[in-house]
């Protein structure tokens, strides 16, 4: 983007100090493009023509200065506020603020229409999952709207940067320059009350990464000042205790005004180079921003900042301030500010208009084209001049208006047998598959990177297989995983030295090295993060969350960050990320986890993979491995001493993700369940079957993606009685496999008898075998169950009770 005003630089001003001059007057101008956006955008939205907006006014100085200190390659995990950095940087214009105002599928080149105005996101990836040149170019990660939640991802990319700058065997040109990049990790003040803020800050600390963190401090987390928010009232001295000591350990703190061009200059220049240089992380904390248009588009910061705050806020504006420090050096005059100042508000005005227009001018389109087809009906059915009447009053026209208003025209019609309305239902499911198209895809990887198009290769066993434990089958495969991809890292509490809590990647550090096996502190949420911060710059993750039940600890990152970054992002951005956990059942209230319902619902976006055994886990890993797709891989907690046999492709074969395996053919009741259920089912199958009660019996593998292939109804079909089991709560995971096999695999037609869902009790598991025996399920409960089932079939058989 062109940010050069139109005002010509005049001869007098050019010797000596005309470039600087020149290069100020661009800042000044910039800045002041970039209020007249946000005024506008507020605007916009009070007017009608837009939903919601949050904007960067007030911080336009301090981000113009800090775009100075940025290069190309360096990575930005930002906040909703950093429109003017963008502008700056080049990396966003006017008219894609405005097209993403006003969620213009077509002109939003961030998040084609999905994300509201300000969350940036640079493309990062090709549609073949393949990355583009991140060296290139300028990287905003997608931004998200929970406050904080850009921390932990701050953190992943900082870390790559060391490991790119560590690892030689890692030099790619299209990723890194030697691991120079700075992480520019942007937040408001109110923001840094999170605990996850000041978690990624002590990460950061003791990682020694490459991370800045900008403070955008304008005194209030929307209505709530400073002084409940943050000791002392200044994130700079309450963390003082972090500065950075006589042997390089911790942060360097900078601080500045946001109305002092000059020093903010100086103090990101020369800070975000010592970063750079050191790889030692700093805070930036810019006091006095301001908020001239409030928090919001919704509201206004007079209802609750005292009036001398208003006017204090007025007088210490930072482009006015701006503006008198010019006119004091003697670099302008009023005059000359001034004109700027309009060709700016003529510029914004000007790229409003023209992403409004392109916005618009599509949809005036259709609505045109609806009312030539209602017209068309209406001699003869009267009755749909309400309708056109209605498409006629729409003032500024959505899709979806145009959407809802022919369809309820097709209801009338049809309802009165009115012929010939091809025309007006080819309308309907036109748009209608515009709208998936629009707002259906990117949940998951597509094309020849996703998880679904690994091809599958089947384990294979020979005379000489051996029989090993099951962590000892794990220690196999990460073996040969860590050898076959050099950028693959692992890390977790207790992974490092010990080898996991577990044992199952235990010598894997002594093998391939602390800088690849490591270890964490206790920190959940920037465990998380770091997996997403580094598998969006090309190195592949596994995270360990030592238990299923700890995961709770990194919901946020999780369901906000890697569950949406390829949807938010239509697709630009990718975060492969392989969560390792363990759960299902072991004991106590915190070690017997199974909240597979949890992570169904909350984290659509990234598959979850239940395997049975460590050579299934082991396939399914590989897999992943293979793909652009996150995933949460749960093994069995109570497993990994388990015998199993180990295939010889170890490390070559694959698991299909939604594929069920029948485990034991049947032919009176289908079971399905996963994880650990599956030796309990496996008892309880070997005893029914002295009852003469024959048992098909379906691990499903993964709970999401979900029987692709219809496995399950396949096997009702023959059945036509089908329980559920898993050691969730009532209306968990066995809720949701119901709702696909009976719903949506349309099994509802094959049962002659209700469905039986089998699960834990709704409390938490108490200690010991006894508190375990009555909460979970076990072979016991699934046989009476089942017995049940079939007592209703035949009560003179099937007679105990």
């Amino acid at each position: 983007m062109d940010f050069e005003p139109v005002l010509e630089v005049t001869a007098d001003h050019q010797e000596g100090d005309g470039k600087f001059r020149k290069e100020v007057l661009k800042d000044f101008y910039l800045c002041c493009v970039s209020r007249e956006a946000s005024i506008l955008a507020r605007k916009e939205v009070l007017t009608g023509k837009a939903k919601f907006g949050i904007t960067g006014d007030g911080k336009e100085l301090a981000q113009v200065a800090l775009a100075k200190a940025i290069k190309k390659g360096d990575f930005r995990a930002g906040y909703y506020r950093d429109q003017t950095l963008l502008f700056a940087l080049g990396e966003a214009t006017v008219e894609q603020f405005f097209a993403q105002l006003y969620a213009d599928v077509t002109n939003d080149p961030f998040s084609q229409g999905r994300q509201m105005i300000t969350h940036f996101a640079s493309k990062l990836v090709h549609p073949d999952g393949s990355f583009t040149r991140h060296t290139a170019q300028f990287n905003s990660t997608a931004d998200v709207s929970c406050t904080a939640g850009q921390v932990g991802r701050a953190v992943g990319l900082g870390l790559a940067s060391k490991k790119y700058r560590e690892m030689p065997q890692l030099a790619n040109e299209d990723l890194s320059h030697q691991g120079d990049e700075v992480v520019i990790c942007t937040i408001g003040d109110g923001s840094t009350s999170e605990g996850a803020f000041w978690e990624s800050v002590n990460a950061a600390a003791v990682q020694k990464i490459p991370l800045a963190y900008c403070v955008w401090d304008d005194g209030y987390a929307i209505s709530v000042p400073k002084k409940y928010q943050t000791t002392k009232q200044s994130i700079s001295k309450a963390l003082e205790g972090f500065l950075v000591d006589e042997h390089g350990q911790g942060i360097r703190i900078y601080v500045a005004k946001a109305w002092d061009y000059p020093s903010l200059c100086d103090m990101f220049i020369r800070g975000i180079h010592k970063i750079r240089d050191s790889h030692t992380p700093a805070l930036f904390h810019v006091q006095d921003t301001t908020q001239p248009s409030g928090h919001s588009t919704s509201g206004s910061h007079q209802r609750y900042k005292p009036a001398e705050r208003i006017e204090w806020e007025k007088e210490m504006d930072c482009i006015d301030a701006f503006e008198r420090w010019i006119i004091g050096t003697e670099l302008a005059d009023h005059e000359t500010l001034s004109k700027l100042r309009q060709e700016a508000k003529a510029y914004a005005i000007a790229c409003k208009n023209r992403a409004w227009k392109a916005y618009t001018g599509p949809i005036l389109k259709l609505k045109e084209e609806l009312r030539t087809i209602i017209l068309q009906h209406q001699a003869s059915f009267p009755a749909l001049a309400e309708v056109m009447g209605q498409i006629d009053r729409l003032r500024h026209p959505l899709r979806s208006e145009l959407l809802a208003l022919a369809q309820q025209a097709w209801y009338r019609l049809a309802q009165n047998h009115v012929n010939g309305l091809e025309n007006l239902q080819l309308w309907i499911r036109t748009l209608k598959n515009q709208f998936a198209k629009d707002y259906g895809r990117h949940l998951y990887s597509e094309g020849p990177s996703s998880a679904l198009a690994v091809p599958v290769i089947e384990p294979t066993y020979g005379e000489s297989t051996k029989e090993l434990r099951a962590f000892e089958v794990l220690n196999a495969f990460f073996d040969s995983a860590l050898e076959a991809h050099p950028n693959l890292f692992v890390f977790g509490e207790d992974v490092g030295r010990l080898g996991d809590v577990n044992q199952g990647m235990m010598g894997m550090q002594g093998k391939h090295g602390e800088d690849r096996v490591f270890d964490t502190g206790i920190r959940e949420w920037t465990i998380v993060g770091q997996a997403i911060g580094m598998a969006i710059r090309g190195l592949r993750p596994i995270a360990e969350i030592q238990y299923i039940d700890y995961l709770i600890y990194a919901m946020p990152p999780l369901a906000d960050d890697l569950a949406t970054i390829s949807y938010r992002t239509a697709g630009i951005q990718k975060a492969p990320a392989i969560i390792r956990t363990r759960g299902h059942r072991l004991e106590g209230i915190w070690h017997t986890g199974s909240p597979m319902g949890m992570i169904l619902h909350g984290m659509r976006g990234i598959y979850l993979l239940v395997p049975r055994n460590m050579v299934q886990a082991a396939g399914l890993y590989n897999t992943m491995l293979q793909s652009t797709d996150p995933a949460i891989i749960v093994e069995c907690l109570n497993a990994y001493r388990i015998k199993e046999k180990m295939p010889d492709n170890m490390g070559e074969y694959t698991v299909p993700l939604g594929v069920p395996e029948i485990l034991q053919s049947g032919a009176d009741v289908t079971v399905v369940t996963y994880g650990a259920c599956v030796r309990i089912a496996q008892k309880a199958a070997t005893w029914l079957a002295n009852f003469d009660i024959s048992v098909e019996l379906i691990d499903v593998q993964t709970l999401n993606p979900f029987d692709r292939h219809g496995v399950i109804l396949e096997s009702l079909k023959k059945t036509n009685r089908i329980v559920f089991l898993d050691e969730d709560v009532p209306g968990g995971a066995t809720a949701f496999m119901m709702d696909e096999v009976i719903e949506r695999q349309g099994g509802f037609d094959y049962l002659e008898y209700a469905p039986v869902m089998i699960t834990a009790r709704s409390h938490r598991t108490p200690y010991g075998s006894d508190g375990d025996y009555y909460a979970k399920p076990n072979a016991e409960l699934v046989f009476q169950e089942i017995y049940d089932l079939m007592q209703q079939l035949d009560p003179k058989k099937f007679h105990i009770s």
